[in-house]
């Protein structure tokens, strides 16, 4: 048996964090390591390591739903980001969508 994530430990509130939002399904939570002034991830607590692991329609549509819906309550623009594996610049092998935003001219580097 693997060891748990660090998201499945903070979810399992083994590690302190900056929840903003959390149901039966999802939990979102403040980035330690901010790149924009609003930076929270909202991670499924079902684990997979890499969002494309996911194959169910609806689950990846509630997923992203979600995302938004954390979004929009935060700011009125935003980006999501999603990073799929080392080579994608994925760090923490628990699905998780990035949610950015809080930029007065938009971000600094376009994409």
């Amino acid at each position: 048996m693997s060891e748990p994530t660090l998201f499945q430990r903070i979810i399992a509130r083994e590690i302190p964090s900056d929840v903003v939002y959390e149901d039966d399904e999802y939990i979102a939570i403040r980035d330690i390591a901010p790149r924009a002034p609003i930076h929270v991830l909202v991670i499924p607590k079902k684990v997979s390591a890499r969002v494309d692991e996911i194959t169910d329609p609806l689950e990846m549509g509630r997923l992203w739903l979600k995302a938004t819906e954390v979004a929009r309550s935060l700011a009125p623009d935003y980006r999501l980001v999603v990073n799929a594996g080392k080579g994608g610049g994925q760090v923490i092998f628990h699905t998780h969508i990035h949610v950015l935003a809080g930029w007065e001219n938009g971000p600094e580097a376009d994409i």
